[in-house]
C-alpha cells in the first residue's frame, strides 16, 4: 500500500519550515531550480511546477495554496532535508521512507493511505496525534463485549505533535488550498470549514486528496 504521497505531502514541509522561522508572507522565488545529483539522490535533477510556468517571488501562503513545486524546493533547501526528514516523524511517518533529498519535498518517498489521514488529522486536531484505529468493537453473540477500543482523544492522553499554532497556521493555509487553490473544486460543496490538499505524482500514476474539518479526516487516493 506505500504510494508516493506527491504534493499531498508538501504540508508537512511546510509545517517544518514555520518551526524554522517561515510564516505564510515569507516571500519566496517560484523560478527554474537545478540539483545536482549528490544533492536530488540519484542522478541531476530540474523540478518544474505542473502547469510548466514560473511566477516569481510570491508568498508562502500563495504557493502552497497553487502548489508551486519550485517554492517548496527552495523553502526545503533553506530548512534542511536532514531536520525535514526527523520533523515529519512527528505525524507518525517513517523517516527510513522518506529520503532527505530536496526531493522529498514533492512527495517522492512512500506512505499509505492510512498514514496520511493519521498525519491530517495532526492539523485537524490542532497538533495532537491521535493513533487510528480499525475495528472498534467485537462483541459475541450473546452481546458480551471481548475487544474494544480504547483509543487516546485529544487533550486527553493523546501526544502533543506540533505546537498548536502551527497547526492554526497550517489549518489557515489548507483552507486557503480549497479556496483559491488548487482544490476549488471542493466549493461546490457549499461549505467554509473544509481545508485539503491535492496531490498528484509523474504522469498521475497516484492522485490525492487530503482534506479536513475540525472533526472529520478524509483521504482519497486514485492509482494504479
Amino acid at each position: 500500500a506505500q504510494r508516493q504521497p506527491g504534493s499531498a505531502f508538501k504540508p508537512f514541509i511546510y509545517s517544518a519550515a514555520l518551526e524554522k522561522g517561515f510564516t505564510p508572507a515569507t516571500v519566496v522565488n517560484d523560478a527554474p531550480f537545478f540539483v545536482p545529483a549528490a544533492q536530488a539522490g540519484g542522478e541531476d535533477w530540474e523540478p518544474k511546477n505542473y502547469d510548466g510556468k514560473f511566477e516569481g517571488p510570491m508568498r508562502v501562503r500563495a504557493a502552497l495554496a497553487r502548489s508551486k513545486n519550485l517554492v517548496t524546493v527552495r523553502v526545503l533547501q533553506a530548512i534542511g532535508p536532514q531536520y525535514a526528514q526527523d520533523y515529519i516523524a512527528r505525524f507518525g511517518f517513517d523517516p527510513k521512507l522518506h529520503p532527505p533529498y530536496l526531493t522529498m519535498g514533492l512527495g517522492a518517498g512512500s506512505a499509505t493511505p492510512l498514514q496520511m489521514v493519521s498525519a491530517y488529522a495532526v492539523f485537524a486536531n490542532g497538533g495532537y496525534r491521535v493513533a487510528p484505529y480499525l475495528i472498534a468493537k467485537i462483541v459475541d453473540a450473546r452481546g458480551n463485549v471481548l475487544s474494544e477500543a480504547a483509543p487516546a482523544a485529544a487533550r486527553d492522553g493523546a501526544e502533543r505533535a506540533i505546537d498548536p499554532r502551527n497547526a492554526w497556521i497550517m489549518t489557515s493555509l489548507l483552507k486557503d488550498v480549497i479556496r483559491v487553490g488548487t482544490a476549488t473544486r471542493a466549493l461546490t460543496l457549499n461549505r467554509t470549514d473544509l481545508a485539503g490538499k491535492t496531490g498528484t505524482t509523474n504522469e498521475n500514476v497516484d492522485a490525492w486528496f487530503c482534506g479536513f474539518n475540525a472533526s472529520l479526516v478524509g483521504v482519497a487516493w486514485i492509482g494504479f
